[in-house]
């Protein structure tokens, strides 16, 4: 009877021993699996990373060239103002000093016809005396 007590120990505790392996060759098929599984998460998680890290480093950079275009553009448009500005000065000195030689001109042009004018008259007068004289 403890013959057969004994026997029916060790098969159980063979039986035992068998259902351990098997539970721990599950066991560690299943943590090989949820290995796997979470080596795929993290190989996507690490890839979306990447990839939202790329966009929001290509908006960085969008946004950068925006601004430096913009400061460019402004850059641009203060010195075509700048330009502008310069010009009309230059034009209306330029018409200042066009003026001041116009009437200089006219002013020499209004002397001369004054002094044949005069040397005319002067010469008209003497004819007239000279005539006076005659008659």
């Amino acid at each position: 009877h403890e013959r057969e007590h004994d026997r029916e120990i060790s098969e159980l505790a063979a039986r035992h021993e068998e259902e351990m392996e098997k539970l721990r060759a599950e066991l560690k098929e299943e943590q090989r699996r949820l290995l796997d599984e979470l080596r795929l998460q993290m190989a996507a998680t690490h890839k979306a990373e990447q990839e939202q890290a790329q966009l929001q480093s290509q908006t960085l950079h969008s946004l950068e060239l925006e601004a430096l275009r913009l400061t460019l553009n402004n850059m641009h448009t203060s010195q075509l103002e700048l330009t502008q500005s310069n010009l009309r000065k230059e034009k209306e000195t330029a018409l200042v000093e066009l003026r001041e030689m116009l009437n200089d001109k006219r002013a020499q042009e209004v002397a001369i016809l004054q002094s044949r004018h005069q040397l005319e008259w002067e010469k008209s007068r003497e004819q007239c005396l000279k005539e006076k004289e005659d008659l």
